[in-house]
């Protein structure tokens, strides 16, 4: 069975490509089309597809749209109300409705040759469960947990895996949303909505959850799997923040208060499921699994063995999702996934030509990860483009931007080479047999979804990714999987007896995360980045800007061997 998935209807439209049960591509249309997450979520994008995603899936195996036996578009318009009816104030939602109806002719248009009989409706948070439960790893008997924004007619799903089958439990009816309640927050405080909400998770650090209790009378559990969580006035608890206005202690402690209030009421719905199910595993998707903080005290104070978060569990792993349900209902157990890195990659002819094309001066070391690791132990910032490109929000060694933890500095300095507010942290990989003497929390952690207490030993030899609170949201490296990045750490290692690098994504504010090598090249040539390492090949900025270098300065290109 050839599979694709589509997502687009609200915001990130990504595609994903499964076949005999095994993902083989995912992307997100973001990365094509250089739109932060897409689109925006309003109704009159609601019709955008990610063409640019579904036809690089196709292309990725050898398909044509005419090879495919099923076509995954997670919402289904039969199970939707009318807004008001269910309590929201989106008076042109019946957009999405009539949009999503006309789903199948826009995806025969956008893929040529398709069959539009082939399209199935998928609910959306089935999609999400699906993207969770069906990826995990060691996952046949588990339980999942889905919360968002919204879907069709609701904002949470709790269900059962059990072997190729996905049993719902308990949803959530709109307006009450945990994910909705979170994004006017967001809005509230001068960020973007339903893009910025990691900023409020940030932020919380330096506040006390001190408007807790008055919070808990608009957000609360049910005690049935269940809550509620709609009405906050949030202009009682503090004043509107405006965009470029600088946070006050008032901002900080209202952040506080709704992560905190946030983290009550998913502890409950986790102890809920669990008492249905006595699972020993549970997965994780939809949005508001993307709060690392929230998903940490889940593990830590839930009564879970194991936790395991999709590392695209915004809506565009629904795109994924969609198709794995759709395999599973072939009576076989879907694959596992084996990595984010489910985009593309260039061959190594390809980035030398490009390099050529470009007229950079370029080196090929001996060996590019211990070139970087020189270079990060003397404090250079690298910009790593290596294999296939991640999907999900989060760098995870293919598109990042490296630096020295051991430098406080560090932390302004990536901030403002990516135009970023100062009181967001950066994140630090470790390799993962070292993790443990470090970091307190999940293990492993190999997609940046939890976040650990730095032991205090440590906080001070790598203060660059220490958050206020003392906290780090650590990606573990194994080897097996992440032989390049784990040979890179292990000789940083050697040089400064650190086996921890800064990681962040290899973007500037605003945009997408890098996906081609044109991309890359543009960024390292207009940040103060020191090395960008290209596949085996390496571009230094000091080379670049030499005259004579052929680059800005001017002159013929040199290459380097």
């Amino acid at each position: 069975m050839r599979i694709l998935g589509i997502n687009a209807l609200f915001h990130d439209p990504a595609a994903a490509l499964v076949v005999d049960g095994r993902t083989v591509a995912a992307a997100e249309e973001e990365r094509f089309s250089r739109r932060k997450h897409g689109k925006r979520p309003v109704p009159f994008s609601a019709w955008e597809l990610p063409e640019q995603a579904a036809a690089w899936c196709l292309k990725r195996a050898g398909l044509r749209p005419q090879d495919l036996d099923a076509v995954a578009y997670s919402f289904d318009p039969s199970l939707a109300r009318p807004a008001q009816d269910m309590g929201l104030d989106d008076p042109w939602d019946h957009l999405r409705l009539t949009y999503a109806r006309e789903a199948p002719g826009f995806l025969r248009t956008a893929l040529p040759g398709l069959d539009p009989a082939l399209v199935r409706f998928v609910p959306h948070h089935m999609a999400h469960a699906a993207s969770a439960a069906f990826a995990a790893e060691g996952a046949a008997d588990s339980s999942v947990l889905v919360l968002d924004g919204r879907g069709e007619r609701a904002s949470h799903l709790a269900a059962r895996r059990t072997g190729s089958s996905l049993e719902p439990l308990y949803a959530q009816d709109l307006p009450h949303s945990l994910g909705l309640v979170y994004e006017e927050l967001t809005a509230h405080l001068g960020f973007l909505r339903s893009s910025d909400e990691f900023k409020v998770m940030a932020l919380a650090s330096y506040g006390r959850p001190r408007m807790l209790p008055e919070l808990r009378r608009y957000v609360h559990p049910t005690g049935d799997g269940g809550f509620r969580a709609t009405g906050v006035p949030w202009h009682e608890l503090c004043a509107p923040r405006g965009p470029e206005e600088p946070w006050t202690q008032d901002h900080a402690d209202v952040a506080a208060s709704a992560q905190a209030v946030l983290e009550e009421t998913l502890l409950d719905l986790v102890r809920w499921l669990h008492g249905r199910t006595h699972d020993s595993v549970l997965t994780l998707a939809g949005g508001v699994a993307l709060n690392c903080v929230a998903n940490s005290r889940i593990a830590r104070e839930g009564p879970f063995s194991r936790v395991w978060v999709q590392p695209a569990a915004g809506d565009a792993g629904t795109a994924l999702g969609g198709a794995l349900l759709l395999a599973a209902g072939q009576d076989r157990e879907p694959e596992p996934m084996e990595g984010a890195d489910l985009g593309r990659d260039w061959t190594d002819a390809e980035l030398e030509a490009i390099l050529k094309t470009a007229a950079v001066p370029f080196e090929r070391p001996a060996d590019i990860a211990a070139t970087v690791a020189r270079a990060l132990a003397d404090n250079a910032v690298v910009a790593w483009f290596q294999g296939r490109s991640e999907y999900g929000p989060r760098a995870l060694g293919h598109r990042s931007l490296m630096a020295h933890p051991g430098h406080a500095g560090n932390l302004e300095r990536l901030n403002d080479v990516k135009g970023r507010e100062q009181f967001r942290p950066v994140a630090p990989m470790v390799l993962a047999d070292r993790a443990a003497a470090i970091f307190d929390g999940p293990l492993p952690s190999p997609y940046m979804l939890f976040v650990h207490d730095v032991d205090p030993s440590w906080r001070d030899r790598i203060p660059a990714v220490v958050h206020v609170d003392g906290t780090a949201r650590i990606q573990t490296v194994d080897p097996a999987t992440e032989p390049l990045v784990a040979r890179m750490l292990t000789e940083f290692e050697r040089l400064t007896g650190l086996p921890v690098v800064v990681n962040t994504s290899l973007n500037t504010a605003g945009r997408p995360m890098v996906d081609d090598p044109r991309e890359a090249l543009e960024c390292f040539g207009s940040s103060p980045v020191d090395l960008l390492a290209i596949g085996p090949y390496a571009v230094h900025r000091g080379a670049l800007f030499r005259p004579g270098s052929g680059g800005p300065a001017g002159g013929d290109a040199g290459w380097l061997r």
